[in-house]
């Protein structure tokens, strides 16, 4: 293997890192501090050269976040469901991070541009220019009225997941508990299937991770697109809900959809834990099942970068090329490395997407 590999991600949480930083946020997106797992600088080196960038709207707190690697030390864990949010509460900040999204344009249109189409994708990257895809991961920013869809498609987004773990007024998202099956709560409301039609019209990713097992068999039902989980892993190796059970694996890859597999320690160690000292052979197991399942062109990486802990291995994105070449040792050749890293997520954009922007 090269030493540059370039990858496309099928999900980070940057913008809100940016977002919440207390440094400016030119030292946190072009400077070299080494905080949080991306900034360019260490995107470039890695050779990240794409991927959806989430516009995540968290709880409503006026306390410190969470801190996982103790709530997720000692399993059995279930973490309080957070609230529900209406969309007065969440579009401020949601329109902030999409702000962000194209401010990191602007301050660096030779290294960093906001993707609309498959093409545009693949021209940047040609460019040794990276690809950013405007995501929402949870969508308690479009309202009951779905305006704002429309809204947010003419800045750029390009993929949405209609929950994260909380309910919104379209479904509901599933806990954080373990062990847990991710067969929890009701389906789709109408306003949430009215939202997959619209996505669908308009030529939109739809993400299932975080969705409980009704709401996926309602996509599955409603959808035209290819299913696709940004960011998740086998359940029947780790019994979190928001890993994918063998049933919808094989729905996903019945429609040419995809799983990008997700970094987060508590999605891979068959324990729950957070613990992030492990060595490769548990991200080998689920990336092994991953392929066995959904086939080599139906999956690729969605790491959860700067919303998660990932493996000391990896630690940050300078990490990934290590894991690259660490499925290259074990087995995974050149083709299969490429389509893991990059082509069947650009594969399946192309399925997904429009190649025109909807006016």
């Amino acid at each position: 293997m090269t030493e540059r590999t370039p990858f496309f991600d099928g999900h980070n949480d940057f913008l809100l890192r940016l977002m919440f930083t207390a440094a400016r946020r030119e030292e946190v997106w072009l400077g070299r501090t080494g905080n949080g797992h991306l900034d360019l600088a260490r995107m470039k080196q890695a050779g990240f050269a794409g991927g959806l960038f989430a516009i995540f709207v968290p709880p409503i707190s006026g306390g410190p976040p969470p801190d996982f690697a103790t709530l997720m030390s000692s399993p059995p864990y279930d973490l309080p469901t957070p609230p529900q949010m209406n969309h007065g509460e969440a579009q401020p900040m949601a329109m902030t991070m999409a702000g962000l999204l194209h401010w990191m344009e602007r301050v660096a249109p030779n290294d960093f541009k906001v993707c609309r189409t498959a093409s545009d994708v693949r021209n940047a990257m040609s460019d040794d220019i990276i690809a950013g895809v405007m995501h929402m991961e949870g969508a308690e920013a479009i309202g009951p009225d779905l305006d704002a869809l429309y809204l947010f498609y003419e800045m750029g987004l390009r993929s949405l997941g209609p929950v994260w773990s909380r309910p919104t007024i379209f479904g509901e998202g599933v806990p954080m508990k373990f062990p847990g099956s991710p067969d929890i709560g009701n389906g789709l409301t109408e306003k949430g299937k009215d939202l997959i039609r619209l996505c669908n019209e308009l030529g939109m990713v739809i993400d299932l991770s975080h969705l409980n097992d009704a709401g996926f068999n309602d996509v599955a039902k409603i959808s035209t697109s290819p299913l696709v989980a940004t960011h998740s892993n086998a359940y029947a190796l780790c019994e979190t809900p928001r890993n994918l059970t063998d049933r919808q694996l094989a729905q996903i890859r019945e429609t040419g959809g995809m799983v990008g597999f997700n970094y987060a320690t508590f999605y891979i160690n068959e324990n729950g834990t957070a613990a992030n000292d492990m060595g490769w052979e548990p991200l080998f197991r689920q990336m092994d099942y991953l392929i066995e399942h959904l086939g080599e062109n139906h999956v690729g990486l969605g790491s959860d970068f700067d919303g998660c802990i990932v493996p000391k291995l990896i630690g940050d994105v300078t990490g990934v090329p290590s894991f690259l070449s660490a499925l290259g040792k074990h087995g995974y050749d050149q083709s299969l490395l490429a389509k893991l890293a990059r082509d069947n997520w650009i594969n399946c954009l192309e399925r997904t997407l429009r190649t025109e922007t909807v006016t």
